[in-house]
């Protein structure tokens, strides 16, 4: 699958994404780190890419408002990485 993450993401969480062989491209790789959620998820629907944050307000933008291809929202903090990983995985 195709990752457009968000600012917020951890960085082990794309290291992981990356390791299962997923194309993961973070925000800021792009120049896109301080774009606002809009942008973001018009960036990620031209790239042909699922969006991935913890910023749970991008439902609002996806459901309500039928913007972006899609959202993975992670309830994730850093003691529950390794289970977020199982889930993931």
């Amino acid at each position: 699958m195709k990752f457009l993450l968000d600012q917020d993401v951890y960085d082990t969480i794309a290291s992981f994404l990356s390791g299962l062989g997923h194309d993961v491209v973070p925000l800021a790789r792009i120049g896109l780190a301080q774009a606002d959620d809009e942008d973001l998820l018009r960036e990620a629907q031209n790239q042909n890419r699922l969006s991935v944050t913890r910023d749970r307000h991008y439902g609002g933008l996806v459901f309500l408002n039928a913007q972006g291809s899609g959202v993975l929202y992670l309830r994730v903090l850093p003691s529950t990485q390794n289970s977020v990983h199982q889930e993931l995985e």
